[in-house]
């Protein structure tokens, strides 16, 4: 007999068809899931939460969108028919120290889960799900470039800017494409790393060595990098997409004075592939679960 959630409850308050993927995860184990925020099918064990106050005692987990909450503690569900605020007085009724699972939790949530005494699990710095949703990141991003270049991807000269979870990926994804990939990176390791997959290594400390003829930039990293000084030497005819978690790492004001396209691109995965990034989340969140059953 497989693992299984039987009898556990657990809600789940806006969302996108990420979350949806989760809930019917969830469903297929048995747990008792209450939703709020999203068109949910007829799933067993799946109800509309109705009076969230009432509703919200005695659930054993709760699960918040990847995005989590704005600065006015609007929870992010563009699938339902308005907007949702995540209630003070639900969470008074949440019994103390209960897991919340969100992908990035901004300071408004970390400040509200501290004052509730919730306890936050940031699934998106988890490895196990950063690493394998770098893989729609990376396919999207390529995507993007591949509608905003007036040249194929095979034979382009790309600089990226990072070499994490997903600079990594992406680096290697641009390379196995034929692009003529440039990585920048700090430490000797990463650029050790970057040579042995037979791309091109660029310390940090002499970017701007490179950028004169790059013809497509990918930012990973979430502090300002490319400023305005960086951009200055970077070709009016490139092409800039960040990843990085909002603001990102683009000086933008002065990329659009300098004639050059930047887009900022976070929270790929959910928008190119949806059901994939559901389905990592849905795996990673149930194993989760099971070992809160046996606490």
């Amino acid at each position: 007999m497989g693992p299984d959630l039987r009898g556990m409850s657990i809600a789940v308050l806006g969302g996108d068809a990420r979350e949806l993927v989760v809930i019917e995860k969830l469903s297929s184990l048995g747990a008792l899931i209450k939703v709020m925020g999203l068109p949910v099918k007829d799933l067993p064990g799946v109800t509309v939460i109705r009076n969230p106050e009432e509703e919200l005692s005695g659930i054993q987990a709760l699960i918040l969108p990847v995005p989590g909450i704005d600065d006015n503690g609007c929870l992010y569900c563009p699938l339902a028919a308005g907007p949702l605020n995540l209630n003070m007085e639900w969470l008074d009724r949440i019994q103390p120290n209960i897991p919340v699972f969100v992908g990035l939790a901004k300071p408004k949530l970390a400040q509200i889960a501290a004052q509730k005494n919730l306890r936050l699990i940031e699934t998106m710095k988890l490895d196990e799900v950063a690493i394998l949703n770098s893989i729609p990141t990376a396919e999207g991003a390529v995507q993007m470039a591949m509608e905003m270049l007036p040249v194929t991807i095979h034979g382009c000269k790309a600089l990226v800017l990072g070499f994490g979870r997903t600079g990594a990926t992406l680096s290697r994804l641009l390379g196995a494409m034929g692009a003529r990939t440039m990585v920048a990176a700090r430490r000797p390791g990463y650029l050790a790393r970057i040579t042995e997959l037979n791309l091109i290594p660029v310390p940090f400390y002499k970017l701007d060595e490179y950028l004169y003829d790059i013809e497509i930039i990918f930012n990973t990293v979430p502090v300002l990098v490319l400023t305005e000084e960086i951009l200055r030497k970077v070709s009016p005819e490139a092409v800039i997409i960040d990843l990085a978690s909002a603001p990102g790492g683009t000086d933008f004001r002065a990329a659009e004075v300098l004639g050059i396209k930047a887009v900022l691109a976070p929270g790929l995965p959910g928008k190119v592939a949806p059901r994939t990034a559901g389905m990592i989340l849905a795996q990673v969140i149930s194993r989760l679960l099971l070992e809160e059953m046996g606490r």
